[in-house]
């Protein structure tokens, strides 16, 4: 088996350009939350600019990974993590539950004005 045959990057990639595209939206929220408050709070946009990168690099990464979770199993090396039927199911579970997270993520400014 090949260490990149195994690789969670794309995975990983995905959900930390996620976490950076929703930062500027949920972490006022999070901070409200701990019992942090003030004026300040509202102005931690910092990553705002950024938010079009982080999208881009969470569709890229997440497509990369989809398209690796669910190559056909006829192009997996014999023996390898992708063409055992068990591992590959698991990493379909996780994978649906990474991007379910993500969008989460990518789309809290949307919804996070109901908590406020």
């Amino acid at each position: 088996m090949s260490p990149k045959e195994d690789s969670s990057l794309p995975l990983i990639g995905g959900l930390l350009a996620a976490l950076g595209a929703g930062l500027c939206c949920a972490g006022p929220l999070v901070l409200l939350l701990l019992g942090v408050s003030g004026a300040w709070i509202g102005n931690l946009t910092l990553l705002e600019p950024y938010r079009p990168l982080f999208l881009l690099a969470v569709v890229a990464l997440f497509a990369y990974a989809g398209w690796r979770v669910y190559r056909p199993i006829e192009d997996c090396e014999p023996g390898t993590a992708c063409a055992i039927g068990h591992v590959r199911k698991r990493r379909q579970i996780i994978f649906w539950i990474a991007a379910l997270t993500a969008l989460i993520l990518v789309t809290s400014n949307y919804w996070i004005l109901w908590f406020t």
